[in-house]
Formats: structure tokens, sequence, C-alpha cells
């Protein structure tokens, strides 16, 4: 055996893959240490919106029929997301599969092949004064969610007054 024939052989053979994987899979096996930047997008998605919808991993995974530790690894993009999958996601977690692929850094798509993607948060790229991970950290999504916990809309509009007043003022 020569050339890349013997490497398959070699990586399939001698490196433990006793079972059968796409050809791929073998030649890319420096790609499967590390996880496809469209998989840790779509896995930051999927932690995004159910982080925001207050679901815990335990609770996702079981209107899935997987474990929390299987959420975990879609959300690190650890694991791939199949078509099906992705598809009981966006229903349980109502939104559109469009929403996983949904504010993907144009540099990324491009690279992939893609077209730039929509933003969903809308914010205009050169003016985000937070950049791209703001928007999904822990305490943002805590603070939206207990801002809509207070069911007095009148109390509501005076927080966001405040929360505004503290802020640098807005350029018109």
């Amino acid at each position: 055996m020569a050339g890349r024939f013997a490497d398959l052989y070699t990586v399939y053979y001698c490196k433990g893959a006793h079972r059968m994987v796409g050809a791929e899979q073998v030649v890319g096996v420096e790609r499967e240490s590390r996880p496809s930047p469209i998989d840790v997008h779509v896995g930051t998605r999927i932690r995004l919106r159910r982080t925001l919808l207050g679901m815990s991993q335990e609770r996702l995974g079981e209107a899935l029929g997987l474990t929390f530790q299987q959420v975990q690894k879609y959300e690190r993009g650890v694991n791939r997301v199949g078509a099906s999958r992705l598809f009981d996601l966006s229903r349980v977690l109502d939104v559109p599969i469009s929403f996983f692929f949904d504010d993907m850094p144009d540099s990324l798509s491009a690279s992939f092949g893609g077209t730039p993607s929509r933003r969903s948060s809308g914010l205009p790229d050169s003016n985000d004064p937070f950049g791209d991970d703001t928007l999904s950290r822990r305490e943002t999504l805590e603070l939206v969610r207990a801002y809509y916990r207070i069911t007095d809309a009148s109390v509501r509009k005076r927080v966001f007054d405040l929360i505004k007043s503290m802020g640098p003022a807005e350029a018109s």
C-alpha cells in the first residue's frame, strides 16, 4: 500500500478506529479533535435560546429524549447537530431553524461558502459597542428575564428609563 491508502490504513486500523467511518472522517482526523466553527456557532445559539427561556440543559434533554450531557456537547459544538435534531430543537425552543444560523460572523460564513448572515439582534455591525458575546452573557440574559418578569407595564417602563439614564447619552 502506498501513499494516501497506506495513511488511511494506518489511521483506521492502527489508531483504534473500530467502527466504520466515512472517508472524510478518516482523512480529517485532525479536524475531529476540534469542533467546526459552524458547530460551535449553532451550539452557542442553542444555549442562548435555552437560557433566554430559563430552561435547564436537563429539561431540554428530556424534551428531546437526550441526557443533559448530550445537550452540553451540542452547545459546545463537540457533537454535530443533525437535520432532524435541529428540527426538534427548533420546535422545543420555539424558533425557526434559521435562528441557529443567525448572527453568524460574515467571515465564518464566507469561509464555508455561505452568504453574509442576517443579524437577528437588530444591531448594525459597525455600531455594536458590545461585540458579539455581550448578548449571550449570563448576566445579560438574567437581566432580560428579570425585566420581563415585571408584570406592571408602568414599572417596567420606569426601570427601562432608569437604566437608559445611567448609560452614556445616545448620539442623535
